[in-house]
């Protein structure tokens, strides 16, 4: 198949391409390569899949691979209604993997344009480019976010979504609502997934296992919210990947119904992990101790994730099985070799 990866220098759009490659698939990258966080980092996860940095840089120019036939990539951002279906007239994509969104909640409440143009703008454009060239399949990440502070867990895809506590988890239920209408009016299957707390090597700079390790190997105190009463569903990254690309390479399975074309998913870990029992499985890992400040709650933040990944098991045979432990093992193995510790 040739498959879109929008996002593709991201955490999870990078382990995804990478994944889709070596199971010999055709992958177009798209990122516009954002100062949101560290580029360098982003353009390191590029360089693995064999794109030079000097030609990731350049804005809408196709970038070849030196290290798979079957990859390229362009700089490009999703609300260019010009060049984004100029792209899809141009590669005919079977598969659409749409991981590419501003992300992080409370960076919406600072600015809230930016998720607005690439979470909605951007995800209209995607739809729209989906619609007038024939795509197969529009595979879309949603977010664990759009439950707010829902009391009953685990979290199912069934519960009341309607009260998003930050403008990031509202775009994300706007994409939902967005998917739904032009799989009902167009005919075309999208698939939305509801990703909880994604971690593991080559992570996001600004979630709190990449702030926790930076923190604890300098010597420096950690921010701890809500003075700890917190709790996430920890997914490690290979556990997302091989959920994401089973729903990609199986168009059907013997549980989807063939008539449905809109589908929603959790995709997660299925536990959920008090966040100073985390804290604690990194300081064994990192035999040394953490200087934990005390913080409130943030604005946005919820209290308690836990997905219910049972659809996902039952059509797909979702089954993570990476222990905590081992997923914060393999973080800090690539955190220390990255930043050369």
């Amino acid at each position: 198949m040739k498959i879109l990866v929008t996002g593709a220098a991201g955490f999870i759009g990078y382990h995804v391409s990478r994944k889709l490659l070596e199971n010999q698939h055709h992958v177009v990258g798209l990122d516009n390569l954002n100062d949101y966080y560290d580029v360098a980092l982003k353009l390191s996860r590029l360089e693995q899949l064999g794109i030079a940095s000097e030609d990731a840089k350049v804005f809408n120019k196709t970038a070849l691979s030196n290290t798979f036939d079957r990859f390229r990539f362009v700089r490009m951002n999703l609300e260019n209604r010009e060049q984004l279906p100029g792209l899809f007239a141009t590669e005919k994509f079977d598969v659409v993997c749409n991981l590419a969104a501003q992300a992080g909640v409370r960076y919406s409440l600072e600015s809230p344009e930016t998720y607005v143009d690439s979470n909605i703008v951007g995800f209209l454009n995607v739809l729209e480019s989906c619609r007038n060239y024939s795509v197969r399949h529009l595979l879309y990440a949603s977010s664990s976010s759009v439950y707010g502070n829902a009391k009953s867990v685990p979290f199912k895809t069934t519960d009341n979504v309607d009260y998003p506590i930050s403008l990031y988890a509202a775009s994300k239920k706007s994409n939902e609502l967005m998917a739904h209408t032009y799989s009902h009016l167009y005919g075309f299957r999208t698939t939305g997934l509801r990703f909880f707390t994604v971690y593991g090597p080559w992570g996001r700079p600004d979630m709190a296992m990449f702030l926790f390790t930076k923190a604890i190997l300098n010597g420096e105190p950690i921010n701890v919210f809500n003075n700890g009463e917190m709790e996430r569903d920890f997914t490690y990254i290979d556990d997302i990947v091989e959920g994401v690309t089973r729903i990609i390479e199986d168009s059907y399975t013997s549980g989807y119904e063939s008539n449905r074309k809109y589908k929603l998913y959790n995709i997660g870990n299925s536990d959920s992990v008090k966040l100073l029992d985390f804290i604690s499985a990194l300081e064994k890992e990192l035999n040394m101790r953490a200087e934990k400040r005390m913080m409130p709650l943030q604005p946005g933040d919820v209290l308690r994730t836990w997905a219910d990944v049972s659809e996902l098991t039952r059509d797909y045979g979702y089954r993570p099985n990476t222990l905590v432990s081992e997923g914060i093992h393999q973080f800090v193995e690539w955190f220390k070799k990255y930043y050369k510790i």
